[in-house]
């Protein structure tokens, strides 16, 4: 006989216990009366679930589902919220207005939209569609792009987007974000102009047009604000710490009537300035809402006390900053280790030694994560865990050597060890100003059937297949090729490159060219430890034959580590936390020292890398940095474990005679070259 259970589930609003289903910071929340409310929610103390339940309190009470306004930074939060709210109140909550801002002001645009001589049924342009026209804008403004720094059409649609999102005049946004085309002002100008204009008279909006229109369909037209700020009796919007100016904006014109406005954030997890998010919209809530009531969320189900005491001695430096103090529910666990690597090969190998160790203990791969500041940072962690084998997975990203501007530069070597190399030949030469696919196809086919390619590419007749317009790119490629031929030294070749050549496409073709500039630095310093072209590539090629990160669609049961950015693992946790790099100008990054704002920033990514943890928090430094020649540079150990107090972490010794940091604070770290023999770790003692 099949056994049978039944699922018990409320029948009427009224058997809601938010008492027992709510620990007493998110009742309070949850049960307000209304007015202006700002809670500061702190990593994994259930603000969702807060959120949630204030939603379902506002419908139980009687407040009408079409005047609840919910602000999320996915649509899918926003239904997964909605759901729940459904099954606490049995009713039906479709008729809140809940999404993103972009979702909900495609709604009120459809309705009230023409009143500014939007269509109804106006079209949304994605994100490469909006490019695509762009680059038809630089053709007909009549720019003279025979110059390659002016910014293509990636480059030209994050100017656009930061235009609009930041609410700054272009000259700002230039000379702020995007300084190496002060030069092309005028020509940029002319182009978003008439991009501006071509969407107008096709009834097309960009992502970033459904902001813009919104904002200025409220300022310009007071009847519509006064309309729908009456009809909006309550608003609620999650994630505030991330919002941008024209968001903050809105929200304030929204909430001008009822100011029933529950803005739900934490300060202290504030990282995307870098894409627009404007950290005043929380920081300075209470002066715009000087009645506000401050509500805090505190407890952390998610990590053991030890972790979250560093937590809060970390984020307690920053100077402009929401106090709260996070209080643990679990039971004590493990101090941070702090561990001091002889170099960044060592650590590397650490990493990927103590993983081995961790799934000896009982842990899964699946338990475990590496969060690191830049991209970069995973490069050589990247090809220890391919040598041994150790399945990972980067999330929400390509692997190193498969991100473009690493494509791209590999070419150049490519070719010089492979002259019959198709694929690099047709990237190599489509980088070329005026040179498009059938010009670079109609190259291939010519110098294919030589011998020697590359001998063949710098012939006169080659030259000749091309428009006379590309003649002086491809003069000054042909010596690049010249030159790089006679150099065996991969870091010589990629410098080379870059400096003559790619460093000017990635500026114009790439709207984060800083960073991906710092990519390219460190494969230039990777490369300095192969003697010749073929080495480097063969490791190269290995990395990307590494069968358990291509796996990542295969069966569920198949586990990884997760590598990640700090600012891609935002929202997640691990029982297992390594954070890679933490010396002064790379964790945090030397871009962020001179400034206070953005060294504060930078404590705030750390602040979320650290919270990520749910058990254990290992703190890696490299001692030394191997440049290219082999030579030792000291690094200095991050000011984010210097300025923590001795007794918050304890050390991990990995072999005998291996100077370790002492809880963070000891700067006397290497001794004199001889006395540290070889670079490798042999031994440590992870008890």
């Amino acid at each position: 006989m099949a056994r049978k259970f039944t699922l018990q589930s409320r029948t009427a609003a009224g058997d809601i216990d938010f008492g027992a289903d709510l620990n007493p910071e998110q009742l309070a929340v949850a049960t307000a009366a209304g007015g202006s409310m700002l809670v500061v929610a702190g990593a994994g103390s259930g603000k969702t679930r807060a959120l949630t339940y204030r939603l379902a309190w506002l419908v139980h009470h009687g407040v009408d589902p079409g005047r609840i306004m919910l602000v999320t930074f996915t649509n899918r939060a926003a239904r997964e919220m909605l759901n729940r709210v459904e099954l606490l109140v049995k009713q039906k909550t479709r008729d809140i207005w809940g999404g993103t801002f972009h979702h909900i002001a495609n709604r009120i645009l459809r309705t009230h939209g023409k009143r500014l001589g939007i269509s109804p049924d106006f079209t949304i342009l994605d994100r490469e569609d909006a490019k695509d026209l762009l680059a038809s804008c630089v053709q007909e403004a009549g720019v003279d792009i025979r110059e390659r720094r002016f910014p293509q059409k990636n480059v030209l649609a994050a100017i656009s987007s930061f235009l609009q999102n930041t609410l700054e005049p272009l000259p700002e946004v230039i000379s702020k974000r995007f300084p190496m085309f002060i030069q092309e002002f005028d020509g940029i100008e002319r182009v978003l102009v008439l991009y501006t204009e071509k969407k107008r008279l096709r009834q097309l909006l960009d992502f970033d047009d459904l902001l813009s229109a919104w904002l200025r369909l409220m300022m310009d037209h007071a009847d519509v604000r006064e309309m729908l700020a009456a009809q909006f009796q309550h608003i609620l919007v999650d994630e505030y710490q991330d919002t941008n100016a024209i968001q903050g904006a809105i929200v304030d014109l929204l909430a001008s009537k009822h100011r029933n406005l529950t803005v739900v954030g934490d300060d202290s997890q504030s990282i995307y300035s870098f894409r627009g998010a404007n950290f005043e919209n929380i920081i300075t809530f209470k002066q715009r809402y000087p009645d506000a009531k401050e509500y805090k969320l505190e407890t952390n189900y998610r990590s053991v006390p030890e972790i979250l005491t560093l937590a809060n001695a970390s984020i307690a430096q920053n100077s402009r900053r929401l106090p709260k103090n996070l209080k643990a529910i679990r039971s004590s666990g493990l101090k941070p280790a702090i561990v001091a690597c002889q170099d960044h090969f060592t650590q590397s190998r650490f990493i990927a030694e103590y993983v081995l160790h961790l799934l000896d203990q009982g842990r899964t791969l699946g338990d475990i994560a590496v969060l690191y500041r830049s991209h970069w940072h995973s490069l050589e962690i990247q090809l220890e865990f391919q040598r041994r084998n150790i399945p990972f997975h980067i999330r929400g990203g390509l692997r190193f050597f498969e991100q473009a501007h690493m494509k791209d530069i590999l070419c150049y070597l490519r070719v010089q060890q492979n002259p019959h190399d198709e694929l690099a030949w047709l990237r190599l030469l489509q980088m070329l100003p005026r040179i498009g696919s059938a010009i670079s196809q109609r190259v291939w086919q010519h110098i294919s059937s030589a011998a020697d390619p590359f001998n063949e590419v710098l012939g006169i007749e080659t030259a000749s297949l091309l428009p006379t317009s590309a003649q002086p790119f491809f003069q000054e490629f042909v010596g690049l090729l010249q030159e790089s031929r006679q150099i065996d030294s991969p870091a010589e070749v990629i410098d080379l490159a870059n400096k003559r050549f790619y460093d000017d496409y990635l500026v114009s073709h790439y709207d984060n060219a800083a960073m991906r500039r710092e990519d390219i630095r460190a494969l230039a310093n990777f490369a300095g430890q192969y003697q010749n072209v073929e080495a480097f590539l063969a490791d190269v090629s290995l990395a990307g034959e590494f069968s358990g990160e291509t796996c990542v669609e295969g069966p569920v049961e198949q586990e990884f580590v997760i590598l990640s950015t700090v600012h891609q693992a935002k929202g997640l946790e691990w029982p297992v936390i390594f954070i890679p790099w933490l010396a002064d100008g790379r964790f945090p990054t030397d871009m962020a020292m001179n400034r206070e704002e953005d060294l504060e920033e930078e404590r705030r990514v750390f602040h979320v890398a650290v919270t990520r943890a749910r058990d254990e928090l290992y703190l890696v430094l490299p001692q030394v940095y191997r440049n290219r020649g082999g030579n030792l540079i000291m690094m200095k150990p991050s000011c984010f474990l210097t300025e923590l107090a001795r007794d918050l972490t304890e050390p991990m010794e990995l072999e005998e005679g291996l100077p370790h940091l002492i809880g963070g604070v000891e700067r006397d770290l290497l001794p004199p070259p001889e006395e540290t023999g070889g670079s490798g770790l042999t031994h440590f003692n992870p008890d």
